[in-house]
């Protein structure tokens, strides 16, 4: 289990994020049209999750934005922005900022997503949401990097994600 701060105030997550160098564990979540993915749909690809509670937030929010505009220049790679969020507002958020780079995906329906990887809140107001996490998958489905970030309001650090591709 992680201990991480909102608001400065400690709130833990279910357990630890997976080790680098190890295989990303796979998933099944739900596009904003309904459909469902997996981890082998990216196959080939490298990717980025950008996992964070909600896309209502401002910090989530700018995540996702900041992520679109790196997305573009960055090749053969995904930037998944994963949360709990219902796939519709997922879709509202995107087309009214106009963001075509990144892919959301909503972990909505039974939270397995959070619980695997570890980074389910798992106490004080967010309990059930996931907290704020970058994890960067190589094109063979490797772990290169994580970032549980300490301060649930805090940005991640988008230049260590990016660096190791």
């Amino acid at each position: 289990m992680a201990t991480i701060t909102l608001g400065g105030n400690p709130i833990h997550t279910n357990g630890e994020l997976p080790q680098i160098g190890s295989k990303a564990i796979d998933f099944n979540l739900v596009k904003t049209d309904l459909g469902t993915t997996t981890l082998a749909d990216f196959a080939g690809s490298r990717i980025v999750l950008n996992i964070f509670p909600s896309i209502d937030t401002g910090t989530c929010a700018t995540s996702v934005r900041k992520f679109n505009e790196k997305a573009n220049s960055l090749n053969n790679t995904k930037v998944l922005c994963i949360s709990r969020d219902l796939p519709f507002a997922q879709k509202r958020f995107c087309g009214a900022e106009g963001l075509e780079h990144v892919i959301n995906l909503s972990d909505f329906k039974d939270g397995s997503f959070g619980k695997n990887f570890g980074l389910e809140i798992t106490d004080g107001p967010l309990a059930g949401l996931h907290s704020r996490v970058i994890i960067v998958i190589d094109e063979n489905g490797n772990i290169l990097h994580t970032e549980q970030v300490s301060e649930i309001a805090n940005e991640p650090n988008y230049e260590a994600a990016i660096s190791v591709l």
